[in-house]
């Protein structure tokens, strides 16, 4: 079964020894997310800090989530999971969703403070990157809103800045589905309620970045993949459903757009710190509830790898939605090592012409994922999509650059793309490109399409076997 709660994601990472805990005092001004960020890029291990500077009783987490063994932990999954076993838990969840279950007390609420009392200078907000804009409480956890027309609740991740002791900033898309309910909000002269989870359980953290779908709540989903109901609570002063074993809940209202305040810049999941300081979207809270000893998740954005980067919800989705588009896809990599989201890598077979342009379609039409990706990547089954080498191979042998590159304009994107003008960045307007590196169908196989030489594929089977058979016994290991 999949974990429920940060707590018990912590404990098998120390179990598994993919956990590095920090004894001496961490700063929370930058050294703490240093730290999470050169174990990031190291490809280590997870990092829990046990003593913050200025907040005794408070700790921080990070990483946990920068690798697929741990994303195959937080699943319920031996560490040697595959990603293909991965993101068949994920569909796992979209395919039988669980209600949640809803508890009359929970560990999130062990500590209640309300109305002038809250101070949101209390909790360790980290600095998260030199040159941010301020002090990014909500990197690790989600907003939860619900729809004003509908039974709709929904549980997205986003960035919230520390304005004051009662207020935050941050980003609301209007394609988001945050934006969506808003906009509801705003024509109805009505506060949204907002309440914000920090330090959710690994699955909620998986769940709350992907694109689950319009009117689908993501609580279903979590339950779904963990294979039980997740635990939740009602929220002390709004009525919304929060999750029982986050390490902290505040408590809110999403005020008009009048309100805006200047918020940012912030390093995001690019790796760039690209959207401008600018008015945005303001939440006051006005109440705290956290549990004891608490917790705060870094979510460290920056170049890989890094908690959030592994986006298998996102991957998952695009299998789903070529398949059910009748393309013989045999293998899907959201490249988590080109940014998260930025580019798809497709294996399929080839049946007709054109069938790489047809997938670019179908991934840039979505509405949940149009705005993210940027490149799709087309390749035969025979190459794997995980291994990189393997991909640049495909795209330098394989790719004629006069006919194979689609070039699609005017697309929607999102903001944040670090190589978009002023002027797209604003109107949110890109550029996207299909990368054709499969064979043209149309080629004779005899006298047109050149044979791959490779070990796989070119040396009869009973060769292979014998070979493999002996490769340690000649000396030789496995991989160098």
């Amino acid at each position: 079964m999949a974990v429920k709660s940060l707590r018990e994601f912590i404990g098998l990472l120390e179990k598994y020894d993919m956990l590095v805990d920090i004894k001496d005092e961490v700063d929370w001004d930058l050294e703490a997310s240093a730290i999470i960020r050169r174990a990031g890029e190291l490809r280590g291990p997870g990092v829990l800090m046990e003593k913050i500077r200025d907040y005794p009783s408070w700790r921080y987490f990070g990483n946990g989530l920068g690798s697929w063994k741990g994303m195959a932990l937080a699943l319920g999954l031996p560490p040697d999971a595959s990603p293909e076993e991965i993101e068949k838990r994920y569909l796992q969840g979209l395919e039988k969703p669980i209600k949640p279950k809803l508890l009359n007390e929970a560990p999130c609420q062990e500590n209640v403070i309300m109305g002038d009392d809250v101070n949101l200078f209390h909790l360790p907000a980290p600095m998260v990157h030199d040159g941010d804009g301020g002090r990014y409480l909500l990197t690790g956890g989600f907003r939860i809103t619900k729809d004003l027309d509908s039974e709709w609740v929904n549980w997205g991740m986003y960035r919230n800045m520390v304005h004051d002791e009662r207020h935050l900033g941050g980003l609301v898309m209007p394609n988001s589905d945050m934006g969506i309910m808003y906009q509801k909000y705003i024509k109805k002269g009505q506060n949204m309620p907002v309440a914000i989870a920090l330090s959710i359980d690994p699955v909620s953290f998986i769940t709350s970045m992907a694109p689950v779908g319009v009117g689908v709540d993501e609580a279903d989903v979590i339950g779904g993949m963990m294979g039980e109901p997740i635990e939740v609570v009602k929220a002390k002063t709004i009525d919304l459903p929060v999750p029982a074993h986050a390490e902290v809940i505040l408590e809110g209202e999403v005020l008009p757009p009048e309100f805006a305040v200047d918020e940012g810049p912030f390093g995001e999941f690019t790796g760039y710190r690209v959207a401008p300081r600018m008015p945005r979207t303001v939440i006051k809270i006005n109440c705290i509830t956290y549990r004891n000893n608490p917790i705060i998740w870094i979510a460290n954005m920056g170049t890989p790898m890094y908690d959030g980067c592994i986006s298998i919800g996102w991957q998952a989705s695009i299998r789903k939605r070529l398949l059910e588009a009748g393309i013989p896809v045999t293998a899907v990599n959201l490249a988590p090592e080109c940014g998260a989201t930025l580019m798809a890598i497709v294996a399929t077979e080839v049946p007709y012409h054109g069938i790489a342009n047809r997938i670019g379609d179908i991934i840039f039409g979505s509405p949940s994922l149009c705005t993210y990706i940027n490149y799709v990547v087309v390749v035969e089954p025979d190459v794997d999509v995980y291994d990189y080498s393997q991909v640049l191979y495909a795209m330098s042998a394989q790719c004629h650059p006069g006919r194979s590159i689609n070039i699609k304009k005017n697309e929607p994107t999102n903001p944040l793309n670090p190589y978009l003008s002023n002027y797209e960045r604003r109107w949110m307007i890109g550029t996207k490109a299909v990368i054709d590196c499969t064979t043209p169908v149309y080629w004779s196989k005899q006298t047109e399409a050149p044979p791959k030489v490779g070990f796989k594929l070119i040396y009869p089977k009973e060769i292979q076997e014998k070979v493999v058979a002996n490769w340690e016994k000649w000396g030789f290991k496995t991989r160098y």
